[in-house]
């Protein structure tokens, strides 16, 4: 069997998935070619480029919006590069803005849900898009005490959001794997500052994502794993261990944005096990 064994140390991010998966060999031509059957190409640019963390070579993601990002700045890092999906930024008023005013649009679920139904993605890369958006939403309501038709929050539809998990689902169809494993998630720690003030690390909807499946604090004192990295790891892992019996074939490194003492990366590989033996409690 073949699978994709997630080795997050380091947590993980929206855009050190994608980072970390064309590494292992998805091309990005493929994937910008894929991502541009959304009819949105013309609010971002994808840029992907090789990088290096503590000596290792691997790939780093950058996605360039064509227009003002609502109330985050793309000219500093924040806590964990361009992903800024994260339970606690300030509401918006649900609008649709011109892209070429210099504005993107605000997007709430179902805004989210028609761009990606009504593209010419296929069916399988359209329902684990929207199976993941779908967990980041139900958190937000969750979280904010609203109920899902109700939440309007950019962070749902933003178009770097967009990117990181349509693309996400693009790649992982693309490699062509039978399961999918991961290692128990570092989240991180410390707090971070929000419209609301200081809330700590894992943010709040990080934490509702992630009910029932391993994780582990502190590792880190920053948000090591990002909601839209939670809820990827959430709708394709089919299993969780720390210790994996597998034959690898292949490993992609995808690189963060941040620069820590701990080598700030996810590390994919893509891997060959016996059916049979099972990765342990599977989900």
């Amino acid at each position: 069997m073949k699978i994709l064994y997630y080795d997050c140390f380091a947590g993980v991010s929206g855009d050190m998935n994608l980072a970390a998966l064309i590494d292992l060999g998805v091309s990005p031509d493929y994937l910008k070619a894929e991502l541009a059957k959304l009819a949105i190409d013309d609010e971002f640019a994808l840029q992907c480029q090789p990088e290096k963390c503590n000596g290792i070579q691997g790939m780093q993601v950058h996605v360039h919006l064509n227009g003002q990002q609502h109330g985050h700045s793309h000219s500093h890092e924040h806590t964990h590069g361009h992903d800024h999906t994260h339970a606690c930024a300030p509401a918006h008023v649900h609008g649709h803005s011109l892209v070429e005013a210099g504005y993107l649009p605000h997007r709430n679920l179902a805004d989210v849900t028609a761009i990606i139904m009504q593209s010419a993605l296929a069916d399988p890369v359209k329902q684990t898009s929207l199976s993941i958006f779908r967990r980041i939403a139900e958190a937000e309501a969750k979280v904010h005490g609203k109920s899902l038709e109700d939440v309007h929050f950019h962070e749902v539809g933003a178009t770097d959001s967009i990117v990181d998990i349509v693309g996400a689902a693009i790649c992982f169809h693309a490699l062509g794997v039978d399961a999918v494993w991961s290692s128990p998630l570092e989240l991180g720690g410390g707090f971070v500052h929000c419209a609301h003030g200081m809330v700590p690390v894992p943010a709040p909807a990080t934490v509702e994502i992630l009910h029932g499946i391993p994780t582990s604090r502190g590792g880190v004192e920053h948000e090591a794993t990002t909601p839209t990295g939670a809820a990827i790891i959430a709708a394709l892992v089919d299993a969780f261990t720390a210790a994996p019996v597998m034959t690898t074939l292949s490993t992609g490194y995808g690189i963060g944005h941040r620069r820590t003492e701990r080598p700030n990366m996810l590390r994919v590989h893509l891997a060959e096990v016996d059916e049979a033996a099972g990765a342990g409690p599977a989900r």
